[in-house]
């Protein structure tokens, strides 16, 4: 289990590097077609009160979406998340996250594509899932 450094704050950028920022900004500014599907159903608040950051820092990696309340990742893969390496690289990185204590969901392009309500309909099962462990 590999943790942030413990000169990380547990705050919501988990000691990102400035660096990150402004690649983080870079993504926000070319963000793809499914991404601001996604976007459009989850900022200002909309899914149950949440909200959701996009391109948003955490330690060494930019999630897609974050929310810091439920400490949750919505990652949005496209098939070059499908590539033997990254399938790799994402399980890594999703271990980490986890290890620390975030969630992390991934959904496909395809998903948002075809059935962005299922889409939103399953995030908010997962966000039932948080909000059950965190009662006990």
């Amino acid at each position: 289990m590999k943790k942030f450094k413990s000169n990380y704050d547990d705050g919501m950028w988990k000691g990102s590097p400035s660096s990150s920022f402004l690649k983080a900004k870079s993504l926000r500014k070319n963000e793809t077609k499914e991404e601001k599907i996604l976007w459009e159903r989850l900022r200002d608040n909309q899914l149950r009160g949440y909200k959701f950051r996009r391109q948003h820092p955490i330690s060494l990696f930019i999630a897609d979406f974050y929310c810091h309340q439920l400490k949750l990742i919505i990652e949005v893969d496209g098939e070059y998340h499908n590539a033997p390496e990254q399938l790799e690289k994402d399980e890594e990185r999703t271990q980490i996250l986890q290890d620390n204590g975030i969630k992390i969901i991934r959904i496909t392009n395809h998903e948002i594509k075809t059935d962005i309500s299922k889409v939103i309909t399953d995030i908010s099962l997962i966000i039932d899932e948080i909000l059950a462990e965190n009662q006990k």
